[in-house]
């Protein structure tokens, strides 16, 4: 079913105000700008409150965080890791398990900003078609990355990581990284929806598998409200990973988004107006169960 791009969430903005209906998307704006502005302290005004970038940092000289998919790409070019480097992927490792692995990508990821505005304008320029990836090609990608670094010694990945690209940009000027970052653009408004962040990005791959057990989750608890308006996977990155908790017409299949590849990103709370969605945590399907036994037990 097509929807036009004219009407994505206009019956929320009408019901809950601009603001109610952009809530989740403003913070994550606000929160991928301070994570830039807090690694930008240091460089241009001498307050370090935390040093180094996303691949490895060091927060108020106390808490090390490592990207831990830069970790098993140093890993497997046959690099022994310090143990400050482990423990600040295991610490990664665990947040990304409680609070949804694919968080990454909408909350943090720099790049998340540009591929957003391509999107952006595709719905409002109303551009159709263009080429299909399969949403596995990620996953390929990902292996590639980790063969690549067994077999050249190196992590040449992440010379070319569009990622990688953007946060070293940062620091010391874009340079050529702005034809990456004008490519992904052009490839994502053009070429294919989402294609970059949705297909082909394998960081968003690796982070999808501490995703397959996170906590924090978006829940459509709320479904016997949907009226078939479509702005939820309209504005969906990964739209696929709606269906099954939203269109569950038994009662035991959860109303909780359980797919790995769901980004938390908040879009589909933001856009309904009947507000069937909110975040809960994967265990609220059979907690009400739980309860409802319970109760079963004590009439």
């Amino acid at each position: 079913m097509s929807v036009s791009t004219s009407y994505y969430g206009q019956t929320a903005i009408a019901q809950k105000g601009w603001l109610g209906a952009h809530k989740w998307l403003l913070l994550r704006r606000a929160t991928q700008l301070g994570i830039i502005l807090l690694f930008l302290l240091g460089p241009l005004a001498g307050i370090w409150i935390v040093k180094g970038n996303l691949a490895s940092s060091l927060t108020l000289d106390v808490l090390p965080l490592t990207d831990p998919y830069l970790l098993l790409q140093s890993i497997m070019a046959g690099h022994l890791p310090e143990a400050t480097a482990v423990s600040g992927a295991l610490i990664v490792i665990v947040f990304y398990v409680l609070v949804g692995g694919r968080s990454y990508c909408a909350w943090v990821c720099p790049l998340n900003i540009v591929t957003d505005s391509a999107g952006f304008l595709r719905d409002r320029w109303k551009l159709k078609g263009g080429a299909h990836f399969s949403r596995q090609t990620r996953y390929w990608m990902l292996g590639m990355s980790l063969l690549l670094a067994l077999f050249t010694g190196s992590m040449a990945w992440e010379l070319i990581n569009p990622v990688s690209m953007v946060q070293r940009g940062l620091f010391f000027g874009m340079g050529g990284a702005w034809l990456f970052v004008a490519g992904i653009f052009i490839f994502d408004l053009f070429i294919s929806r989402h294609g970059w962040c949705g297909h082909l990005c394998p960081v968003g791959a690796f982070y999808s598998i501490p995703g397959m057990a996170s906590v924090l989750r978006v829940s459509a608890s709320a479904r016997e409200r949907c009226d078939d308006c479509m702005d939820c996977f309209a504005v969906c990155p990964e739209k696929q990973v709606i269906r099954p908790a939203l269109k569950g017409a038994d009662k035991n299949i959860s109303p909780v988004i359980l797919s790995e590849n769901c980004t938390n990103c908040g879009r589909c709370i933001d856009v309904c107006a009947q507000d069937v969605f909110r975040f809960s945590h994967r265990f609220e399907h059979s907690s009400h169960h739980s309860l409802a036994r319970n109760k079963e037990v004590r009439s």
